[in-house]
């Protein structure tokens, strides 16, 4: 899509990129109200978000994968280094749906790990490369430019490239683990079918913050782009 300019300003990116912010705080605004909606009901069983994860990994295995507590709010995440999973304030001994969902959902990353699902090992592989990337692409994009140096600048570009990939791999990574959660959830007879139905919301609208990451991670790299390839048109 060529890029429209008016007034010094680029039409295009402002076009594409209002929409993609007004999803991106709809998708924050929306994890966050459901979480708490369903934080508050307590599930029939009483089993709290570290009862859920310990159940998974139990039953498949994960004997010496660790769940520890940490602070915060929504911090819940699964070190592979350290083969710990690390659940928030309102999680870990939350006796909630939403809890149960959440911690289900970590330990879902850990079993993926440990049955080496595809899009996991992919995307862990490229974690190095992504944060360096991720702190130095625009860096170096911009130098190339100033420098009227063009292969520093598509440089740059490219390794930014790399951010919005990681962005498109994450995508299963998380609607994978979600699926794995709720599977195991509902085999295990740990929420009933109302209860499920409330996790798979809260689970659901955490997903579309990555879809949210996504999408803001391919407008930045269209507007890199258009950056590069006016400045290669200029030097012409």
């Amino acid at each position: 899509m060529p890029a429209i300019y008016y007034g010094g300003y680029d039409i295009t990116y402002i076009l594409i990129l209002i929409p993609v912010l007004i999803f991106s705080f709809w998708a924050q605004a929306s994890v966050t109200g459901t979480f708490n909606q369903y934080n508050k009901i307590t599930n029939k069983r009483r089993m709290t978000g570290y009862d859920a994860a310990r159940l998974i990994l139990d039953r498949n295995g994960l004997y010496h994968v660790q769940i520890e507590h940490i602070s915060g709010n929504l911090t819940d995440h699964y070190d592979p280094r350290a083969n710990v999973i690390r659940l928030s304030d309102a999680v870990y001994g939350t006796a909630s749906i939403a809890a149960v969902g959440v911690a289900a959902h970590e330990a879902g990353h850990a079993v993926q790990y440990a049955t080496g699902y595809g899009p996991i090992k992919l995307r862990a592989s490229i974690v190095s490369l992504t944060q360096f990337a991720s702190q130095w692409s625009i860096y170096i994009l911009m130098f190339g430019i100033l420098l009227q140096f063009g292969v520093l600048a598509y440089v740059g570009f490219w390794l930014y490239a790399v951010v919005a990939f990681f962005q498109l791999v994450t995508l299963p990574v998380e609607f994978n683990a979600s699926r794995r959660a709720l599977t195991a959830l509902e085999e295990g007879g740990s929420l009933d079918r109302e209860e499920l139905g409330g996790a798979k919301k809260v689970l659901s609208a955490a997903a579309m913050t990555y879809v949210a990451a996504l999408l803001s991670a391919l407008v930045q790299l269209f507007r890199l782009w258009t950056i590069v390839s006016s400045n290669n048109k200029r030097r012409r």
